[in-house]
């Protein structure tokens, strides 16, 4: 059963141990997309069995930190999540906290990543990938390997 389906984010109180919780779950997605994204190129990888539907219904959406976490932006985004609530499109953990990086062209760093909802790394990383925005990482990994070989 999802967390999500536990917690009410709008009221929940604010717990220093829960936000290391979900910090550490953060960073072990990020850890484990990047390590994703050096075995496979984007282009091939596939996030959820609804990926081609996410990115149908994203292609309305922005990428624009400020515009995304806004009044306006976050009421945006929420409406998208919510549509992956529950049925046939579920989504596990669809508004679990996880990183994204700011640009397709740049590696995880401090200043590079911003916290976002599960829905909204989905939706920005399956165009990305479609795109073939996130290949270098693929071809970077595969040189590395073939200087240490």
């Amino acid at each position: 059963m999802s967390l999500s389906n536990y917690i009410d984010a709008e009221n929940a109180p604010n717990y220093e141990d829960m936000e290391k919780q979900f910090a550490v779950k953060a960073v072990q997605q990020m850890s484990v997309y990047w390590s994703l994204l050096e075995k496979l190129p984007g282009s091939k990888l596939r996030l959820t069995r609804l990926d081609d539907q996410i990115l149908e219904h994203f292609k309305t959406g922005e990428i624009d930190e400020d515009k995304m976490k806004n009044k306006e932006g976050k009421e945006k985004w929420r409406k998208f999540a919510l549509a992956y609530e529950k049925g046939d499109n579920k989504i596990d953990d669809y508004n679990f906290g996880t990183m994204l990086r700011k640009s397709p062209k740049t590696e995880y760093g401090e200043k590079e990543t911003i916290f976002v909802i599960r829905m909204q790394f989905y939706a920005i990383e399956i165009a990305r990938n479609r795109a073939g925005l996130n290949d270098w990482i693929y071809e970077t990994a595969q040189k590395e390997a073939g200087k240490k070989s």
